[in-house]
């Protein structure tokens, strides 16, 4: 099993000491989320419940992977999740390709397509066509990111072949959020699935529609001859079991658990109480024998 702390909503002075941290603690990665404006007042509720407030912190995930992967050297950085369809295709694969460069392949792109339509229509962008717009951009900046050079003629995105260099080293990973069967469906054609729902209870399976969404993402893999790695991530708050843990691995195939030691947006926490908290996890979890 592999741990990535969450970093939610943690101040930007922070991140670089967190990224440390996790780094001697033995985490795999840390986790950025992503929006770029939340409108004030009443808006689209956020399909898990959580309360989102539109003072909320959300660094630049891309600026804030350059700076921490320049301070350690084995974390990992993912996104959790990138809105794919606020951005433009050629935009997308210069950063993220520079990103991976620059961290030495550190980086996992994590994806989605978007919830919070005030946040499509405040940029300008097509809320109803952000899924196939998404599925456009995926194959293009795969197509960069193979040799340096796409060409794509499609409903959204039409160029001719153009060269972006440096490409990374080698293909970034691409992860799917979401809560939808139509992001399973689009997470077998990719690296990994992160269904967008928390393990609360230490001894639980993961949720039920979860559990029918990797089954899909399997039979569709088989099908479409998919092989190699594929991850399956799902986060917990609150459970310090390793139990818990080993339960998920063995049992239900997840291969990476998104993990809160603490309060989350809770602001009257110190670095402090949340390093130690961060500690305390790896001690009685990561670290526990098996």
């Amino acid at each position: 099993m592999k741990f990535w702390l969450c970093l939610n909503f943690e101040p930007p002075e922070s991140l670089l000491d967190h990224a440390r941290n996790a780094e001697a603690l033995g985490f795999e990665g840390v986790v950025l989320p992503e929006h770029v404006v939340v409108k004030e007042g009443e808006r689209t509720p956020h399909p898990n419940g959580y309360p989102l407030k539109a003072h909320e912190i959300f660094v630049d995930p891309f600026l804030a992977f350059a700076a921490m992967a320049a301070v350690t050297t084995r974390l990992r950085f993912l996104n959790g999740v990138y809105v794919v369809p606020l951005r433009d295709p050629f935009m997308l694969a210069k950063q993220a390709g520079s990103l991976a460069v620059m961290s030495n392949d550190r980086f996992v792109l994590g994806t989605g397509v978007g919830w919070l339509k005030e946040e499509f229509d405040t940029m300008g962008r097509d809320f109803a066509t952000r899924g196939r717009r998404m599925d456009e951009m995926l194959a293009i900046l795969r197509d960069f990111w193979d040799d340096g050079y796409a060409e794509f003629h499609g409903e959204h995105f039409d160029f001719p072949r153009s060269g972006m260099f440096p490409p990374p080293r080698r293909q970034i990973p691409i992860w799917i959020g979401g809560h939808s069967t139509a992001a399973a469906r689009r997470a077998a054609n990719y690296d990994g699935y992160m269904p967008m729902r928390a393990v609360t209870d230490p001894m639980a399976p993961i949720n039920e529609t979860s559990r029918a969404e990797f089954a899909l993402i399997d039979d569709l893999r088989r099908t479409r001859g998919h092989t190699g790695e594929f991850a399956r991530m799902v986060s917990a708050f609150g459970v310090e079991n390793p139990g818990m843990a080993r339960k998920l691995e063995e049992v239900e195939g997840i291969t990476d658990l998104l993990i809160t030691p603490w309060t989350m947006s809770d602001y009257s926490q110190s670095y402090e109480e949340k390093r130690g908290l961060a500690a305390r996890f790896a001690e009685r979890v990561i670290h526990h024998p098996a």
